[in-house]
């Protein structure tokens, strides 16, 4: 990430929430440093947001796009425990680790760490996430602060972290043997003892004739 770019990054919320069609807030910001992408596709921003990226970047301030979606106050995301069957997607899918929960069991969002990025309700098998609005009356960066911004980034880049070692476990970890697999292992077990076998009859020395 280049000198731009990074303050950029500084400068979104830091929802993660891809409603700008990149997959984090870093990516977006290198991609405004760029020239890739415009300074209107983050709706958490909202109208600051721009301004703000106006300024960074010396383009003129747009409205926000509307393909993107629209400036609204913060949302919090909220489980239906009841409903909840532990299913454990919406940990994958949380950016910041905000809902805790294990296999099997209820799960439920730690309301400090949640975004409102909206990204665990379509991954929900049961429909049992919805969100709140948590800041009734104030959008955009009215409904953000710089010290909730670091902190979700914080988390992400642990979460980040996370999934990437899980990644190198998985590759790492002994394949399932498939039946042909299994077969072949079997045929060349059985080989290998035949021709042991083979190897010890030729080796043995003749019977003695009476």
């Amino acid at each position: 990430m280049n000198g731009l770019a990074a303050r950029i990054n500084d400068a979104l919320p830091q929802t993660q929430c891809t409603r700008c069609g990149y997959p984090d807030c870093a990516s977006y910001a290198q991609a405004v440093a760029d020239g890739e992408a415009g300074i209107n596709q983050c709706p958490p921003g909202g109208a600051e947001g721009i301004d703000r990226l106006a300024e960074l970047t010396g383009r003129a301030p747009l409205p926000l796009d509307p393909e993107c979606g629209t400036e609204g106050p913060r949302a919090l995301a909220v489980i239906d425990e009841a409903w909840c069957i532990g299913c454990t997607l919406c940990l994958d899918a949380c950016p910041t680790d905000a809902i805790v929960g294990i296999n099997k069991r209820m799960h439920t969002v730690i309301e400090a760490h949640c975004t409102g990025c909206e990204l665990c309700i379509p991954v929900c098998p049961v429909d049992c996430i919805s969100l709140e609005v948590e800041t009734p009356g104030r959008t955009g960066w009215q409904a953000w602060s710089a010290e909730q911004a670091a902190s979700a980034r914080r988390r992400y880049e642990v979460h980040g972290k996370h999934r990437n070692t899980d990644a190198r476990l998985a590759e790492a970890a002994p394949k399932p043997e498939t039946p042909q697999d299994a077969g072949a292992r079997k045929r060349a077990i059985v080989e290998a003892a035949l021709a042991r076998a083979r190897a010890a009859s030729q080796q043995r020395p003749p019977a003695a004739k009476p």
